[in-house]
């Protein structure tokens, strides 16, 4: 019931739909008795003439209630079909239908209502989840698959709304509808009651076997589910640039657009289907409504079938069928309901420890420089960096060197706050960056990195990302700076062509040239660059090097390098290995120091 109540909370905004739900739920649960129960006296009197009541009943008060209402009702059918029995027939049928009729009315308003607040829940929970899964940390997804987090947000939400907010009916409808139908039910015979709670589970079973069928699929539907789990999964693959841009609420705003249409849909889709229900039931009822005229001509014209009494009966029996059924799922449904709830909310209800404390500031500039103070850092059970120092001036370019695995990358990780350092500070203009908004931080931040992150998008909004009031001057203008103007004019549609899917329909080299465009129309004072060329070929790498050069004139860069000859000119290199500085200095200092940086040269020489 935790998970229940949990879950709950997400009904408040809908509440008015449910009390709605429950109000029509409760008419039609009446209504449902009813429409069976009115054969009764009529029945009465069309196969039992000598039953029929000429005199107007007196009310001698609420124990006898049923004699007296089936009394009247006999006296009004008397009284209004006088001789002709034709005529009482046809008010017994017309009665009959209009019961029916209001019983499905009031059904199809229940579930309609309640469509609202199921479809209405699974929006929210779901935008409440992805807006979770921006904020969260990108150490978080190191331990979780994309898939299973992609599987929380579809599947197990979706069987949150088919079980556990199907109690909500179960809870009003389906007992009332029992207790209503087997009251009326003893009324009529005790004895035939017993048998029938004995029939009841064997039948229910065999019609719910028979009865199960598949949901019918809405194209609108599933290509907008498709829509929405293709945004989820650029989110959770682009998580770092998508922070790094400031964008987390661009794409909160696509995603909840999304999702929103699918509502719509889904409202509609379901509305039909809840439609067909009530009047597949009404269709056959009115079949029997002609069976009834039929058999009853027989009865009182050509007197060739005798009256049986079970008929109003029979109809009651079947009427506590479906609720019953029903009821059994529950149980099943709640289970199921359970596991996918706490998957759900293990999401929801996860702690983000990379958060801006309550007194955060606002930075806004960058005046003087960047300083990692003693910091100590590792992802599980062995450090990385260890009692780690560097400044970084501004103006300055810094080159971090090393062997794979040696703490390059980790510091842009640290600087960008991807992940939080163990021990020690890493401070921009002497605030630390514990102390400053996330936002704030990485405004001050341009991001380029090895795998060129774009998305399924035009060409203009990937270069835009960073700033979306961006003129288109000012995109074409970062586009020359980064050496992409010519290939994106030479598109068919220039910069408002669709690159594709994780921009497949570009080029290696093309991509990267987009991802420097972006971070140069974002004009930030400090650029990471980690190693934004070590893929590319050649020439690729001729063009995106001077791009990268030419972006990073008059700003504060650190530069993640694997091809050293892409960062001689560094106002400093630093060289790592297993997580501290082991030499520091210009490419001509270093060379002339015959160590580390030497060799590493020297390699890449021979490997060329």
């Amino acid at each position: 019931m935790d998970y229940f109540k949990k879950i709950l909370r997400f009904a408040k905004p809908y509440s008015k739909y449910g009390y709605l739900n429950i109000f029509f739920n409760i008419l039609y649960a009446l209504f449902s008795a009813l429409s069976f129960a009115a054969l009764i006296p009529m029945l009465d009197v069309l196969f039992k003439p000598e039953n029929k009541v000429t005199v107007e009943p007196v009310y001698e008060g609420f124990g006898q209630l049923k004699d007296y209402l089936q009394d009247y009702i006999n006296y009004r059918v008397t009284v209004y079909s006088g001789d002709d029995e034709m005529k009482g027939l046809v008010l017994v049928i017309g009665l009959v239908l209009v019961l029916f009729l209001l019983k499905n009315f009031f059904n199809y308003l229940a579930m309609y209502f309640i469509t609202f607040l199921r479809n209405g829940v699974l929006k929210d929970i779901r935008n409440k989840m992805y807006q979770k899964i921006v904020e969260l940390p990108v150490s978080f997804y190191s331990e979780k698959r994309k898939g299973d987090v992609i599987a929380r947000i579809t599947s197990d939400v979706l069987e949150i709304q088919h079980s556990f907010l199907s109690i909500l009916e179960l809870i009003v409808r389906e007992p009332l509808t029992i207790l209503f139908t087997i009251l009326i039910m003893f009324g009529i015979s005790t004895k035939l009651t017993l048998f029938v709670f004995i029939f009841i589970p064997i039948a229910g079973a065999i019609i719910s076997r028979i009865g199960k069928s598949l949901k019918k699929k809405s194209d609108r539907v599933q290509r907008e589910q498709g829509e929405f789990l293709s945004i989820v999964e650029e989110t959770l693959g682009g998580l770092r640039v998508i922070k790094a841009f400031n964008a987390e609420s661009h794409f909160y705003q696509l995603f909840s657009r999304s999702t929103k249409r699918f509502f719509r849909f889904s409202n509609t889709l379901l509305n039909r289907q809840n439609l067909a229900s009530p009047t597949g039931e009404f269709l056959g009822i009115l079949v029997i409504g002609v069976l009834l005229w039929f058999g009853g001509r027989m009865v009182l014209v050509e007197e060739t079938l005798d009256p049986s009494s079970f008929i109003a009966y029979m109809g009651l029996a079947y009427n506590i069928l479906t609720p019953a059924k029903a009821i059994s799922k529950a149980s099943y449904g709640v289970k199921k309901g359970n596991a996918a709830a706490e998957r759900v909310l293990e999401i929801l209800e996860t702690e983000n420890p990379i958060s801006d404390k309550p007194n955060a500031v606002e930075i806004s500039s960058f005046e003087r420089g960047i300083e990692l103070q003693n910091v100590s850092f590792k992802y599980e059970d062995e450090y990385v960096l260890k009692n780690f120092n560097l400044s970084v001036p501004k103006g300055h370019t810094v080159a971090l060197v090393g062997q794979s695995g040696s703490g390059k990358s980790t510091i842009a990780n640290l600087i960008t706050r991807f992940y939080d350092v163990n021990e020690g500070a890493i401070a921009l203009d002497g605030h630390s960056i514990k102390d400053v908004t996330k936002s704030s931080l990485r405004s001050l931040l341009g991001l380029v990195t090895q795998d060129s992150i774009l998305f399924n998008d035009t060409v203009a909004n990937n270069i835009a990302l960073g700033k979306k009031d961006a003129s288109e001057a000012e995109i074409i203008e970062a586009a020359k700076i980064a050496n992409a103007h010519e290939f994106i004019s030479e598109l068919p549609e220039g910069y408002h062509t669709n690159i594709g899917d994780s921009g497949n329909k570009l080029s290696g080299g093309q991509k990267q040239r987009l991802s420097i465009a972006r971070a140069v129309l974002k004009n930030p004072p400090i650029m990471v660059l980690d190693e934004a060329t070590s893929a590319l070929d050649t020439e690729s790498e001729r063009l995106v090097q001077d791009a990268l050069e030419k972006m990073m004139l008059n700003r504060t860069s650190i530069v993640i390098a694997h091809r050293l000859s892409t960062i001689q000119n560094a106002d400093t290199i630093v060289v790592l290995q297993k997580g501290e500085i082991v030499e520091k200095g210009t490419h001509s200092e270093l060379l002339e120091r015959d160590g580390v940086y030497k060799k590493l040269v020297a390699m890449q020489s021979l490997a060329n």
